[in-house]
């Protein structure tokens, strides 16, 4: 087992660590996670919880304590699992061979150097001047020592980023005793590199050498070195060459107070330069900072200061200074050095939030919550709510007072734009995070600087509630306060403006008006003008990731989502007078919504339509009307009564006969409806509302007989969908980003025409877990985060072994739980030599379904699960790249709902233009592959629009609803064709259908082009031509299907 971890060490835990204890009875260890941050553990006398966590600070790993020794505890199996593909054998002979042979040949290198060379400024002229350092000529003398250092001296390497650090001590002949003045030691330390590298290039042990930062400080570069031979256990082995310099300066001269700068000072006014001071110390006492902590750790309870005890005494007036210049001070054993001088403000928060988020999730979690803490990737991309992308490459301005000072711009220009955003976002954020990377490998230190700038600028905004964060009117100081209303006049200039509010108060503000569906975009809009109005920026340098998808949500120019209001409206009349019936045997007792469009989760939730008037209601106001309305489905009950029957044919007819009652009295209201045996349909208030009789004893009857046919009746339907339906909306109601989020869920499902294999309620109980439990990250307030977190939940959660349960309402107890583990195991025990068979393989349990019987119970099966989960990883992975490349193009973007025509054996392409809503596709699709096996023209029967012509009983006439040409010809096929192929298509506007062989009848085809050994056989008359099968699914869909192309045959 892993027992420690070196100080300024690269290799990176990547979330995959282990618990370690000392013999001393109380110690912290900080240990990397896939958090990018570090966990704090504090250990005693065995046993592990996390103390606090967050925060990379300075990019290193400590471990403080005595003698190392495992923890034997339950988290154990968990950890060594976790550590199996990271761990390292460092002492195995290849490792050995391959890291002694690359440092050997590095010691070889550096002795070939000439003694007594003359070098200067020419080796790196860029640098030096960038640096602004003078005075940096020396004769070259070989180094003191070289030492291996960090991880790899403890054995404790890890995958797959090994680098094994090597510490190589500057010779103090080299540097002049003020050479800590002027940047003249960092510009001699990189020219020093500079020779090395040279000579490192005749190496033929050596591939290359690329330059990097430590610690992300450009003007303290270092050397990565790569050998030419290679290891499949560690294929990305590096050696990092860091310069130190013991005892090179004269402590005294680095203090906190001291101004070592000449061009950082105005006039006689000498300015301290404590950062540049510890830039310099820092490289003093590397060598013995790994040394300083073997003798305990004690906490002092003065702010954010930790420091060692027993090594060295200060004094209160010291941990005030200390405490003044840095927002984290962790002092090494000399009182001189504070290890975490670079950490920022936004970096202490970050360290906070993760130190509450990792609580959380251990607290929380029921399987323990190690899973979260150390598995699941958490990044920039899927972490923050709002990610921003500043592109600074070629902007000279920005650095025009140069590169270094006390602190380098870079860490400048990150503290300004941190804390314009928090001033302008004010308490809509919870956490703003600014960084700016500087360390990459493709770069020149010896040419300068300014390409340091080629990465861009990244901020993560962490919202703190959904209400703040599409808040439209931002209050400032009241009137009367004139300075503090004149500054917030300076800071928003022409947005500012002074209103009179309801209570009367007369105060400064900010107001962001738009459209109710555009409100997600306030963020972006506050920071946008924020920074484009103090920054030297144009607009395409600047981009804000929040609607880059919304396309794939409009209708038309607009999100139908701002008709919701006028839908709820039209519903609640429709239920006053269904409640007001008084002329039917039994009276209406509850109207309740089925339909997704209700819970705001319908990708297209319908508009009102002119023709479900009953005048005709803003007929003038269009040009077009659709020839199809979607029926929103409405479940209703009746009072109870002794009278019912109790045979299930009576029920049903009974059902009937009410059915057909209450539409004759809506009838008799002057409401048009049409009724048949199962349902009413309703047009009212420009929607179509299908009523749906649900009777409760029905569904006793109905579930004994569920029992027999493993089939869901419709009673069961109805009711299971009323539970569902009550449930997602109260949870869109303390969630209102969980409807956006599920809506471009939907929509993806359908664009990778996955429409046929995954139920709407299915995805929305997928995104719904994502809300209810969001471990290891906060919930999510914006759309795209939400949906990037879909994607991964559905592209990594383990199927095969695991349910997935969601609580909506938090009513499921441990009898419950344990009774949906009993079902999943069930049903994984009849499949399990052979779990690509598993059904279901999606396995979703909730309150109303314990066994996952309503939506997954047959479909997606394992094949179609796999495939989803490929597309989904293949997503995440793209949505990811684009969040932190910042792409604007739209055309990007959309490819995430493009799916690859070649996966399937053949291809049906439709008229778009004549699908039931035109507008609703996003991208016409065509394919150059295959073969053409037939062409079709466009219907001329069919009009998906009405024209405004006749009278307006005429063209109430044309209207149609319910009626999908697509739906009906996918049923069409299905019964034409059983078992002989699958079908995928995008049921929201998609013109691709993607058809499979079923491969258990592949016999029966012929096969094109045949085999070599039966060239001269006849095929049989049972057999099967696919040319054939194809040409009679175009004539099914005449008039609808465009072009039809096979690409693969079915396989023998």
């Amino acid at each position: 087992m892993v027992t420690s971890i070196g100080m300024m060490d690269a290799a990176y835990f990547m979330g995959r660590t282990e618990i370690l204890a000392g013999s001393t009875p109380l110690f912290i260890s900080i240990i990397q996670s896939r958090r990018g941050s570090l966990l704090c553990f504090l250990v005693k006398e065995g046993t592990w919880r996390v103390f606090s966590g967050g925060l990379n600070f300075c990019g290193i790993f400590i471990v403080l304590g005595g003698a190392r020794r495992a923890i034997h505890n339950e988290g154990d199996e968990d950890a060594n699992e976790l550590l199996k593909d990271v761990r390292l054998d460092c002492g195995s002979v290849a490792v050995t061979e391959l890291i002694d042979g690359t440092l050997s040949a590095i010691r070889e290198s550096i002795d070939k150097i000439p003694q007594d060379l003359n070098v200067g400024a020419d080796e790196a002229p860029g640098f030096v001047r960038d640096i602004g350092a003078d005075k940096v000529d020396f004769v070259f003398m070989k180094p003191k020592s070289i030492e291996v250092a960090g991880s790899y001296g403890m054995q404790s390497l890890a995958k797959p980023n090994a680098i094994v650090d090597v510490f190589l001590r500057l010779p103090k002949e080299c540097f002049h005793e003020k050479d800590y003045l002027n940047h003249r030691y960092h510009g001699k330390r990189c020219i020093y590199l500079c020779v090395i590298k040279k000579y490192l290039g005749f190496s033929s042990v050596i591939k290359k050498i690329e330059w990097s930062t430590f610690q992300n400080e450009v003007r303290k570069p270092v050397l990565l070195v790569y050998p030419v031979q290679e290891l499949e256990e560690i294929p990305e082995f590096s050696i990092r060459i860091i310069p130190v310099a013991t005892s090179l300066f004269d402590v005294s001269k680095l203090t906190l107070s001291r101004s070592n700068l000449r061009a950082f000072s105005q006039g006689d006014n000498a300015q301290a330069t404590p950062n540049y001071n510890h830039s310099i110390l820092e490289d003093m006492f590397m060598e013995a900072a790994p040394k300083l902590w073997d003798k305990g750790l004690s906490l002092q309870p003065q702010g954010f200061l930790l420091q060692p005890h027993g090594h060295c005494s200060m004094t209160k007036e010291d941990w005030r200074r200390y405490l003044q210049l840095f927002p984290l001070v962790l002092i090494d054993s000399s009182g001189h050095l504070n290890l975490a001088f670079r950490v920022s403000k936004s970096g202490i928060l970050e360290l906070h939030e993760e130190a509450a988020a990792t609580l959380n999730c251990l607290s929380r979690c029921e399987d323990g919550g190690f899973e979260g803490a150390f598995t699941t990737k958490v990044d920039f991309a899927a972490k923050y709510d709002y990610c921003m992308r500043v592109n600074l490459n070629g902007n000279s301005e920005i650095y025009a007072s140069g590169f270094c000072s006390d602190r380098e711009f870079w860490r400048t220009y990150e503290e300004k734009v941190h804390t314009l955003i928090e001033q302008g976002l004010n308490d809509r954020a919870k956490l703003i995070r600014v960084i700016w990377r500087n360390n990459s490998t493709k770069l020149n230190v010896e040419e300068g600087l300014s390409k340091f700038s080629v990465d861009p600028l990244l901020v993560g905004v962490l919202c703190s509630s959904f209400e703040k964060s599409v808040r439209m009117v931002d209050i400032g100081p009241i009137s009367e306060n004139k300075e503090e209303a004149s500054k917030f006049r300076r800071f928003w200039g022409e947005k500012s403006e002074l209103r009179r509010f309801k209570d009367g108060t007369i105060a400064e503000s900010t107001v962001w008006e738009c459209e109710q569906w555009e409100r997600h975009l306030i963020v972006k809009r506050i920071l946008e003008y924020i920074l484009l109005r103090y920054l030297s920026l144009s607009k395409e340098n600047l981009v804000v990731v929040a609607d880059q998808l919304d396309f794939g949500l409009l209708s038309g120019v607009k999100d139908s989502i701002s008709s919701s209001g006028t839908l709820l409206e039209a519903f609640e009349a429709l239920s006053k007078c269904l409640r007001k019936l008084d002329d039917i045997p039994l009276k209406v007792i509850s109207v309740q919504p089925l339909d997704s469009a209700f819970r705001l989760t319908s990708v297209f939730p319908p508009q009102p339509h002119p023709l479900a008037t009953a005048k005709g209601t803003g007929l003038k106001s269009q040009k077009l009307l659709s020839t199809c309305i979607q029926p929103l489905e409405v479940m209703i009950q009746l009072e109870r009564s002794g009278k019912w029957p109790k045979e299930d044919m009576l029920i049903r007819k009974t059902i009937s006969v009410f059915l057909l009652k209450i539409a004759e009295s809506l009838k008799n209201w002057g409401i048009a409806c049409t009724a048949t045996e199962d349902e009413v349909d309703v047009l009212m208030s420009g929607y179509a509302f299908r009523l749906r009789l649900f009777y409760d004893r029905g569904l006793k009857i109905s579930q004994t007989q569920y029992q027999l046919r493993q089939a869901l009746s419709m009673d069961q339907e109805v009711f299971i969908r009323g539970q569902h339906s009550g449930m997602i909306n109260g949870l869109q109601g303390i969630y209102p980003t969980f409807g956006p989020v599920v809506r471009l869920a939907k929509r993806w499902i359908a664009s990778h025409l996955f429409s046929s294999f995954l139920a709407e309620e299915a995805i929305e109980l997928l995104v719904a877990y994502l809300f209810l439990k969001p471990s290891p990250f906060p919930v999510p307030y914006s759309r795209i985060t939400g949906y990037l977190r879909f994607l991964r939940l559905l592209s990594n959660y383990d199927w095969n072994f695991s349910p997935l349960i969601v609580d909506i309402n938090n009513v499921l107890t441990v009898e419950d739980e344990k009774k949906i583990n009993e079902n999943f195991m069930l049903t994984r025990k009849v499949y399990k030599e052979k779990m690509q068979n598993v059904e279901p393989a999606m396995f979703l349990a909730t309150a109303y379904d314990k066994a996952s019987m309503a939506w997954t119970r047959v479909s997606p099966n394992a094949s179609v699960l796999r495939r989803m989960m490929a597309y989904a990883r293949s997503s995440a992975d793209y949505l990811t790249k684009l969040i932190m490349q910042g792409q604007t193009d739209s055309h990007i973007w959309e490819s995430l709902f493009r799916t690859p025509l070649n996966n399937y054996d053949a291809v049906l392409l439709l008229h778009g233009d004549r699908l039931p809503f035109p507008e609703h596709q996003l991208f016409s699709n065509d394919i150059a592959q295959g073969k053409l096996v037939a062409r079709g023209k466009a219907s001329k029967i069919f009009d998906p629009y009405i024209r405004l012509q006749g009278s307006l009983a005429n063209m109430k006439d044309k209207l149609l609803v319910n009626f999908d040409p697509l739906r009906c010809y996918i049923e069409d096929l299905k019964k034409e064709f059983p078992n002989t192929f699958t079908l995928w298509y995008d049921a929201f506007g998609g013109d691709a259908i993607g058809l499979t062989w079923d491969q258990s009848k592949s016999k029966l085809f012929i096969v094109y082009p045949f085999p070599q050994k039966r060239q001269r056989e006849e095929p049989g008359d049972d057999m099967v031509d696919p040319m054939e099968v194809l040409r009679d699914v175009a004539r099914c869909g005449k008039g609808l299907v465009r072009s039809v192309h096979l690409l693969k045959g079915p396989r023998c």
